[in-house]
Parts: structure tokens; sequence; C-alpha cells
């Protein structure tokens, strides 16, 4: 049997994965702290970080919103803080994961060379592959909204970690 599938979370190889959305306060900080969350449980050596494409919101803390899901769900993201993608983001992350469509043409657009493309993909290929289904943005909706994209980040990040923890 090969090694590789012998391997247990322990010794699964690093990884650095980077959730994007539009601008950076609901979707891709969400779900950066599910996966934060889902490292820490599963001992995993992995970076996680969130970034925008646009650059409206930078500096700024996730939409109360969202903080307020996620802390009902026992993750604190009160503290982090948006920024834009970069195309250097090519360079420091193994896997960028958008949240829709639009996400990635404007991820892909700044693509530096053609290898780099094969790290985007949509996050919710992940549990419904080759979909290329939206994570919808709850920013102008209600509550509840924010409640969905919860249960839909958190599906997707436990299949990441089932797949590659």
């Amino acid at each position: 049997m090969n090694s590789l599938l012998l391997q247990n979370k322990f010794t699964a190889l690093p990884m650095n994965i980077l959730m994007v959305c539009l601008g950076n306060i609901c979707r891709s900080p969400m779900a950066e702290g599910i996966m934060n969350q889902k490292i820490r449980l599963n001992q995993l050596s992995w970076r996680v970080d969130s970034a925008g494409t646009g650059g409206w919101h930078v500096g700024e803390t996730p939409d109360e919103r969202a903080v307020k899901v996620m802390k009902k769900n026992g993750i604190d993201i009160s503290q982090y803080v948006a920024r834009q993608f970069s195309a250097d983001d090519f360079i420091h992350f193994d896997k960028i994961y958008v949240m829709d469509s639009t996400n990635y043409l404007d991820v892909i657009r700044q693509c530096p060379h053609a290898e780099y493309k094969k790290k985007i993909d949509l996050i919710l290929n992940i549990t419904h592959p080759g979909m290329n289904q939206a994570v919808p943005d709850p920013y102008y909706g209600e509550m509840n909204g924010f409640d969905y994209v919860f249960r839909l980040l958190n599906e997707a990040c436990q299949r990441i970690i089932d797949l590659h923890g």
C-alpha cells in the first residue's frame, strides 16, 4: 500500500489556503474562521487567510452580522482585518478558494503565470464538483443569509479537511 495513504492527520503536508470574496468582510472571513477552527481541531500545520478582490473595506473588521453568526457557532472573527487580494498571493498560497464566478474572474485576471491558475477554484466545487455554484453574498440580506452561508462554508471546509488533512 502507498505510504502516503497511511499518513494520518498529524503527518499531513502543510497547506496554505486563501479564501477570497468581493470585500473580505462577509464570506471570506467566515470561511477563514471556519477553516482556522477545523485546522486547530485536527491539529494540522496549515495556514489560512482571506482577502477581497475589491479594496472598499481594506482595514475594516468583518460585517457585524458575520461576526454574530460565527460567534453563535463558537468562532470569533471580530479581530480579522480586511485586505485586498494581490498577485503576490499566488506565490504564498497553495490553494485559492473563491466564493463566486465574479471573484474567480477577478483573481484569474491577476494571475501572473498560467500554472498558477490550477490553484484557483470555487469553494463549493469541493462539495458539488464541477457545478461552479456560488456562495451567495449575504451582505444585502438578512441574518438568515449569514446562517445559510455559514452552513455552506462549514460543509466545504470540512470536505477540504477530509480530502487533504
